[in-house]
């Protein structure tokens, strides 16, 4: 595995650069911390008897990707990839056969996916699916943003933390 760039936000865009340069940065913050790892390294779990690894994160953050963008945002028939009604925690659960590979490909289809699909939206566009259990409101592209950057943002820290217990490397 390559080491994957990471792009700094602008310190200047407009709002929707702004929101697509966050995002991307912990997007691409996520693979900078599995960066050079092997698969074994990739299974570590936190601390038992935790299941937290970082495959497990990106196998995560594929199915909130694909939950946000495809499901809510565009209403498609999207169903789970790693989770079921009978294993809803499916995703941070890995399996002998589950690989890096596979699990990083998808990752990386639903972000293309999710760019394809807001590309053409405004940030005041509100979602065509899914809306939120309690007050029924849709959600719009804007909260969609705030939100996956936030999940970003707390999974790099578990990520951090995860690298650091495998192999003893810090940073941003």
């Amino acid at each position: 595995m390559t080491t994957p760039e990471r792009s700094e936000p602008s310190t200047v865009a407009g709002e929707r650069e702004m929101l697509d340069g966050w995002l991307d940065y912990h997007r691409e913050t996520l693979a900078v911390k599995c960066a050079g790892l092997d698969d074994k390294q990739l299974r570590e779990a936190s601390v038992p008897p935790a299941e937290l690894t970082l495959l497990g994160l990106v196998r995560h953050m594929a199915e909130v990707e694909r939950g946000w963008f495809r499901r809510t945002l565009s209403n498609e028939e999207a169903g789970p990839i790693y989770y079921t009604d009978d294993d809803p925690d499916g995703d941070f659960h890995i399996g002998e056969g589950d690989t890096w590979d596979e699990a990083y490909a998808t990752w990386q289809a639903e972000i293309a996916r999710a760019r394809e699909l807001s590309a053409p939206l405004s940030l005041d566009d509100v979602g065509a699916g899914r809306r939120h259990r309690e007050t029924g409101e849709p959600y719009s592209l804007r909260w969609i943003y705030t939100h996956m950057i936030e999940e970003y943002a707390r999974h790099n820290g578990h990520a951090d933390l995860l690298r650091e217990r495998i192999d003893g490397a810090t940073g941003d």
